[in-house]
């Protein structure tokens, strides 16, 4: 039995609306299951007493889901610490670095205060150096990337406080 005929039986089974299925032949074993929640497709190849018995089974979708939620939670409460804070985003893909050579002081530090228009670091993108330059006044609370560090678009890298 080939993958299309399984595919072509699975499809069969959810228009019939049967419950349960189970179809056993020399060497496969199939079973599927359908509910109103999900449906459970297993199927097992059996194989000489040597090798042990692979089984195939999809996740079901609820706890999928439930598992992609749980993470988002958890960043919500540490964003809610961070609320109050300004977020710097990277305006470009490319390489952050934190000052204008090896051997010249950083940008900015932590509990630096800066104005608006001060350049807070560098991002270098296919081989030129874009200064990113504050748009807004405060006291830098949290450097959120290393120095050297590749960065996304639109990724964060500096909380500040307005106040």
């Amino acid at each position: 039995m080939d993958i299309k005929e399984i595919q072509n039986l699975i499809k069969f089974v959810a228009k019939s609306g049967a419950s349960e299925v189970k179809l056993e032949m020399d060497d496969i074993k199939i079973t599927i299951r359908t509910g109103s929640d999900s449906s459970d497709t297993t199927i097992v190849h059996q194989v000489p007493a040597a090798q042990p018995i692979q089984q195939i089974a999809p996740v079901a979708a609820q706890p999928a889901a439930t598992e992609a939620v749980a993470p988002a939670k958890q960043e919500s409460t540490s964003d809610s610490d961070d609320s109050k804070y300004i977020t710097i985003k990277s305006p470009i893909i490319g390489t952050f670095y934190r000052k204008p050579s090896p051997d010249k002081p950083l940008f900015v530090e932590v509990g630096q205060s800066i104005a608006e228009g001060d350049v807070l670091c560098i991002i270098e993108a296919m081989k030129l150096f874009n200064e990113i330059e504050s748009e807004v006044s405060g006291k830098v609370v949290k450097i959120l990337v290393d120095d050297s560090s590749p960065v996304e678009f639109d990724q964060p890298l500096f909380l500040v406080d307005p106040s």
